[in-house]
């Protein structure tokens, strides 16, 4: 685990690998798996599990209540939103969390809603509004987001008919696309 000098980790929770850049903050509670990387400028709160193999990217917030797999991807400046009826100085008993499944991406600058889930490999595009949960292997993005195709575990973007870029037909079996 490297950890820079300027970071302020206060949880013993880390895996062996991760590393956490200038001006991370990463709160007692935290628990942060193996091989990560915590961008500088991050804040992670109290009740949040990160998996192995996550990339918090610089300007993200994981807040009380969010729980990631392994795998993650979170771009620059996401938000995620704990409490969809926040008040000052009031506080829930528990936060709503926001459930990130295994090898989901998330792109920059996207607003993610609290109480919600993203199934295993999902993508949501940069700069999109998720307000619903989304289905395993599902591509989202829009404002507000909307399902506009699917991707594959490698990362293979394809559209609602399930074809790629190149016209190649593929098929759902158990929610996953496979080529045909």
């Amino acid at each position: 685990m490297t950890i820079h000098p300027l970071a302020d980790v206060q949880s013993n929770k880390i895996g062996e690998g991760t590393r956490v850049w200038q001006f991370a903050i990463i709160l007692e509670g935290a628990i942060i798996g193996k091989d990560c990387n915590i961008n500088c400028h991050t804040f992670i709160e109290n009740d949040v599990i990160i998996g192995n193999h996550c990339t918090i990217k610089s300007g993200v917030y994981v807040w009380d209540g969010i729980q990631m797999e392994d795998d993650v991807f979170v771009g620059p400046n996401v938000t995620f939103i704990n409490n969809n009826t926040p008040r000052s100085q009031q506080y829930p008993e528990k936060h709503i969390g926001v459930s990130i499944r295994k090898g989901v991406s998330i792109g920059a600058a996207s607003t993610i809603k609290g109480d919600i889930e993203i199934g295993d490999f999902a993508m949501i595009g940069a700069g999109s509004l998720l307000t619903k949960s989304v289905p395993a292997f599902q591509l989202w993005y829009g404002h507000p987001a909307s399902h506009k195709g699917y991707v594959t575990r490698d990362g293979i973007l394809l559209d609602l008919n399930l074809k790629d870029n190149k016209g190649n037909q593929f098929q759902l079996i158990n929610q996953e696309p496979k080529a045909k």
